[in-house]
């Protein structure tokens, strides 16, 4: 299929046209036929993937082990799985006609923390269902409602299936004067299947908030056509412009930009269209219909300064809020980065390994609020799932984390728009290389806080996580990726200095001799204990007794579960932090070949040449390895 071809084929959603009696048999055979919106949009919705997270380490932390429900639909809103599953239960409950069937569902969250995005998702998805109207109805009039529940209700429900609650329904006062023209035989009335699409405003709608003093409730329900007025008078059904959004949405959704923005009598329609199915339009007619859905969403700001107007209390029952707090996991605050640059021109751009990790942990740290005993950075890696028992005895559990920070937290910090802004500035740093890396993250995030004029607590705190914790943090990161290139063999040294301690501890712990196998030497238990400690003492390992039985007892569960063989020897994070320390005990010889000063020898300058292709493997360009190592040659004198 040819690109045209697709978008035609794509495009040609043609409505088909049935009879008032062809629609009714066709509810007999699929409830979709009569679904409402709410329905139509948990089908679009779909199924969850249920995921048992006891299974996965880092899940079962975060999630408690508890069993969590993925939407397919909302794969790339990363970190977002209780605000999904918030939404997901509003247009549950609704569809099964409870309370939240009569509520605006509304998203309450922080600039830039996806609020938008979310709406125009959930727009999308009902973009995916068809819904059926009387053709040519200006406010999508569903068929059903020509029919009374009481005196037609049960013919329906025994002939077609179709249950009574879709009955209570109001015809629109253009249907009403088609009705009377046809001196009540619904039989001429046609039923058509409709597509609802943003752009041609059909079952879905846009509405803004204008200026305060000449804004009415016009951009709600309509308002006369005046250029009708020739041929109908002003009461007519017939004079009236169906433009607003609840007239364009009905059967559909109704999305309410910074709606708390809006005079508050703009909204009294939106009280009678939720609770009642009907609101009045501007002239002396009939109610008009709306079985659709208000979705609205503003600022934090916005919401407390409504909530706290006494003259709104009719609203705030019937509002169910939805928080879109900013992402606190550090690996899915990068899942966002990424997305957002392989949607622009930058997602080829080279970018060092590090960058967004350093970045997304900096955006978190601004989000969270301070534990009381704790660090805040241990506080960012357990709300990442990650287990800091034996890095971190201070660090709390993640519920302890929660209950203590309240419901507020994340509400609050830099946003993700201020984040990308910060990583556009630091690829475009560079005026010859388009490409991003953690020390010119470090310099442009600095550089950006002070300009921004933030109060002066915030901004010393905010320099006090570059310094304190991201920059020296970085240093460690990047002497280890120097060294492990420096290293050419780097995972094999590693391995078998971890296959040498392990065998040598649990020769120890047994107290036998170890034989040599290549070289036939026989080591007693003395000389094995020397053997120990020469990879101990280098790390400071205060009790060598218990460590050793407890790296024994770790590789003998770990084989049970790997056929007999050591696993692999960074899987032991004490024991991997003693070998590392071991193997770079003497950075000194490090330094000549990592540095780019003019070499002594032609082995030196082959071992540089080499240093910078194994880097350039891990991905960082030529250029960020100088400038990389050369800002780690710095902070090294500087400490």
């Amino acid at each position: 299929m040819t690109l045209f071809n697709h978008y035609t084929a794509r495009y040609r959603r043609e409505e088909e046209e049935y009879s008032l009696e062809e629609f009714l048999n066709l509810c007999k055979e699929d409830r979709m036929a009569y679904a409402s919106a709410t329905e139509r949009m948990l089908a679009a919705i779909g199924e969850p993937e249920l995921v048992d997270t006891r299974k996965d380490p880092r899940l079962s932390r975060i999630f408690s082990n508890k069993v969590i429900k993925l939407y397919p639909a909302f794969k790339d809103f990363y970190g977002m799985e209780e605000t999904i599953e918030q939404i997901v239960s509003y247009f549950r409950h609704a569809a099964q006609g409870l309370e939240e069937k009569k509520q605006i569902l509304y998203l309450l969250g922080p600039v830039g923390g996806g609020k938008s995005s979310l709406a125009e998702k959930l727009k999308h998805l009902m973009e995916q269902m068809p819904f059926y109207a009387i053709k040519d109805s200006p406010v999508n009039d569903s068929p059903l409602a020509l029919f009374s529940a009481e005196e037609d209700g049960e013919i329906l429900e025994q002939e077609y299936g179709i249950p009574r609650r879709y009955l209570n329904k109001v015809l629109s006062p253009w249907a009403v004067k088609r009705l009377h023209e046809f001196n009540g035989d619904v039989t001429q009335f046609k039923v058509v299947k409709s597509w609802p699409s943003v752009l041609s405003q059909v079952g879905i709608a846009k509405t803004e908030p204008g200026d305060e003093n000449n804004q009415d409730i016009s951009s709600l329900v309509g308002k006369v056509d005046i250029r009708k007025l020739e041929k109908f008078s002003q009461d007519d059904p017939d004079a009236y412009s169906y433009s607003g959004g609840l007239c364009l949405a009905n059967q559909g959704l109704m999305e309410f930009v910074e709606m708390f923005k809006a005079p508050i009598k703009v909204l009294h329609p939106l009280l009678t269209a939720t609770q009642e199915g009907n609101y009045k339009g501007t002239e002396g007619f009939g109610a008009i219909p709306f079985d659709g859905v208000v979705l609205a969403h503003s600022n934090e700001s916005e919401w407390i300064s409504f909530r706290n107007n006494k003259n709104n209390e009719a609203f705030l029952d019937r509002i169910y809020i939805v928080k879109v707090p900013y992402c606190l996991r550090v690996s899915d605050e990068v899942k966002i980065y990424q997305k957002l640059l392989q949607n622009s021109s930058l997602g080829e751009a080279p970018c060092a390994p590090g960058t967004l990790e350093m970045l997304a942990q900096f955006s978190v740290l601004t989000r969270l609020k301070e534990p009381e005993n704790s660090s805040i950075y241990s506080k960012m890696r357990i709300y990442d799932g990650e287990n800091l028992k034996e890095t971190d005895p201070k660090a709390k559990s993640y519920q302890e984390y929660r209950d203590f920070a309240g419901v507020d937290e994340g509400m609050t910090g830099i946003s993700t728009r201020f984040a990308f802004k910060i990583l556009s500035k630091v690829f475009n740093f560079d005026h010859v290389e388009v490409a991003a890396n953690p020390v010119h993250l470090l310099y442009v995030l600095e550089q950006q806080i002070e300009q921004e004029q933030f109060p002066p607590e915030v901004e010393q705190r905010y320099i006090n996580y570059l310094k304190e914790y991201l920059a020296p943090r970085y240093a460690e990161f990047i002497e280890k990726e120097l060294q492990t290139a420096y290293l050419e063999s780097y995972s094999e040294y590693g391995q078998n200095i971890f296959d040498r301690y392990v065998t040598y501890a649990d020769m120890w712990i047994q107290d036998l001799e170890f034989r040599d196998p290549d070289t036939g030497e026989i080591l007693d238990r003395a000389q094995i204990n020397a053997e120990l400690e020469k990879i101990e003492k280098a790390s400071g390992i205060a009790n060598p007794k218990d460590f050793r039985h407890e790296v024994v007892n770790f590789v003998l569960r770990a084989r049970a579960q790997n056929h007999g063989k050591n696993p692999v020897w960074t899987s032991y994070e004490k024991l991997r932090v003693v070998i590392e320390k071991r193997m770079f005990s003497s950075t000194e010889d490090l330094l000549p070949v990592i540095s780019f000063n003019t070499k002594a020898s032609s082995e030196e300058q082959k071992k540089h040449h080499e240093f910078v292709e194994r880097m350039v493997a891990k991905g960082y360009t030529e250029k960020q390895v100088r400038l990389l190592a050369e800002w780690f040659l710095r902070a090294r004198k500087a400490s």
